[in-house]
């Protein structure tokens, strides 16, 4: 007996009206998506996620009440099982770094096609990052600090890898099966390494690196 794909769960959030309705009628076309709510400000997103146990929000930067840099940052925080992707037509640095650090798993761009976030939403809901080429420019662009040509070991990238994609160290702990503790001093040792000391630094040396 075939055994059925589960659909991916999603909630859009954007305050523009004919955009979200644009986002959530190009979407519902593909099978293996279901849309499951919209909303228009930040904190309806967020009744709106936990409510329908969505598995990915998408996410516009500017709504009234909170934005979503501000929604990917309380998600990240008490739902963190709903992975966001940003859908924005922003690509200033200051926007995708906080994005990143939010605990934003992609950032695509409005003027991409339907067939690139839909990628994007593929690709998140699979454990993964994904950013439009523009925003890959972004990261790469971010002030770069100098880099230690110590070598890290291989748990400090495996830890390294969890990091980019957007895990806290109590995630990184339970997938690795290591104290919190230890995944606290990995990430540490791994800043003081490559002399780098943000996640979207992080972020941006495992795409310069190719480490993926």
């Amino acid at each position: 007996m075939q055994t059925i794909a589960p659909k991916i769960g999603i909630v859009i959030a954007d305050d523009h009206p004919l955009v979200l309705e644009g986002v959530r009628s190009s979407l519902e076309t593909f099978e293996h998506i279901e849309i499951l709510g919209t909303a228009s400000i930040g904190r309806d997103l967020l009744e709106l996620a936990s409510r329908l146990q969505s598995d990915i929000a998408v996410l516009d930067i500017n709504m009234p009440d909170l934005n979503g840099l501000e929604v990917t940052s309380e998600l990240k925080t008490v739902m963190p099982e709903v992975k966001v992707l940003i859908l924005s037509m922003h690509d200033d640095d200051e926007y995708v770094a906080t994005a990143i650090e939010g605990g934003a798993r992609g950032y695509v761009l409005k003027d991409v096609s339907t067939k690139e976030i839909v990628t994007a939403i593929d690709v998140i809901y699979g454990g993964g990052m994904c950013f439009c080429s523009g925003i890959v420019d972004r990261i790469a662009s971010l002030p770069r600090t100098a880099m230690s040509r110590d070598d890290l070991t291989s748990r400090e990238h495996s830890v390294l890898l969890l990091i980019s994609d957007g895990l806290s160290n109590r995630e990184v702990a339970r997938e690795l099966d290591i104290s919190v503790r230890t995944a606290e001093t990995h990430r540490k040792n791994i800043k003081k390494k490559l002399g780098i000391v943000s996640t979207a630094g992080l972020t941006r040396y495992v795409i310069e690196n190719k480490l993926r």
